[in-house]
């Protein structure tokens, strides 16, 4: 029988000094799988090949030392994420200062205290497996938001042309640059619903009937638990755009009827850039409109379908939105 595989996280020690890479072993040994490099070449050597979870670099080093090497480590792309704690004698701010500019993300001075290294090192892991939850929450939503499309027959690009056009119009209201990056990411979501509505309604080539609208306009209401319930963050906003996406300012729209500020920002938003790509684009049942009539159309219906405040911040983003429709291109 194989023994268990070794999933503790890997940590590569630099030190030129045989001496400083045994304590810092007895000091994390128990607890990590270990690497050890004594100069600089072979650090980035060993960081190359291994991959490891995190470095503990030390500075005064020949040929190479930590400040040169913690540069070249974030200038490859293979190696540019692992986290870099210096581990130096030197204890003057501007050399701390110098560590932090060369890509560190953490500085602890000579003699090491166990307690404080072991801390450090678990905190930083924790910071790089946050951001390794964060990424895949991220794709996990733009998958989501693909298999939509799919099932709709229509291109990815849509998704991802509506969702930049989305950031641009919340930057332009004055929306935090966090706030929009968050709307980036949650708008692919918007019609996710769709999954839940049966091909012989969603790829119906002509009008559909009562009944067949019926079941149409539960899509954002499916959406909506099919993302569930959360309390804040992508997932809360894209629910949020899901369910209220279709809603009108003037009240006309759907699945709740909400009119003006009781709709979501967020919905409001995505409301603009969802229309203007869904007219620009060429589907199966219509031929692309010319931007002019596209933004004609979005004017004409500010107070109507569309937020009265956003439209005219929407319409001198053109060169903008034109820019993202040349890149993401059908």
């Amino acid at each position: 029988m194989n023994p268990a595989p070794d999933l503790r996280p890997r940590l590569l020690l630099v030190d030129d000094e045989p001496t400083n890479l045994q304590v810092l072993r007895h000091i994390l040994q128990a607890d990590y799988r270990l690497l050890f490099a004594t100069d600089g070449e072979r650090a980035l050597q060993v960081a190359r090949e291994q991959r490891p979870d995190l470095i503990l670099l030390d500075i005064m080093m020949p040929n190479l030392d930590g400040y040169a090497v913690c540069r070249l480590l974030k200038a490859d792309a293979a190696t540019a994420a692992i986290p870099v704690i210096f581990i130096t004698a030197l204890t003057d701010s501007q050399d701390e200062t110098a560590g932090f500019d060369a890509g560190a993300v953490d500085y602890i001075t000579k003699p090491v205290s166990p307690p404080v290294v072991r801390a450090r090192v678990r905190t930083h892991l924790s910071l790089v497996r946050l951001d390794e939850l964060r990424e895949t929450r991220l794709q996990i939503v733009l998958r989501l938001g693909r298999a939509a499309e799919y099932k709709d027959n229509e291109t990815g690009m849509h998704v991802i042309r509506m969702s930049h056009f989305a950031q641009q119009l919340a930057l332009a209201a004055g929306c935090s640059p966090a706030w929009a990056e968050d709307l980036l990411n949650a708008a692919p979501m918007h019609d996710v619903g769709k999954i839940g509505i049966p091909d012989a309604v969603l790829r119906k080539p002509g009008p559909l009937d009562a009944d067949e609208w019926a079941t149409m306009r539960r899509h954002p209401e499916i959406g909506a638990e099919i993302i569930g319930e959360h309390p804040a963050g992508v997932l809360q906003l894209a629910r949020e755009i899901a369910l209220a996406h279709h809603e009108k300012w003037d009240g006309s729209g759907y699945p709740q009827g909400l009119a003006g500020e009781a709709i979501p920002l967020s919905a409001r938003i995505v409301a603009i850039a969802d229309v203007f790509d869904a007219l620009t684009t060429r589907r199966p049942y219509k031929e692309p409109w010319p931007v002019h009539e596209a933004m004609d159309h979005i004017t004409a219906q500010a107070g109507r379908h569309f937020d009265p405040a956003l439209v005219p911040l929407f319409v001198p983003l053109l060169p903008v939105l034109q820019e993202v429709r040349a890149r993401w291109a059908d």
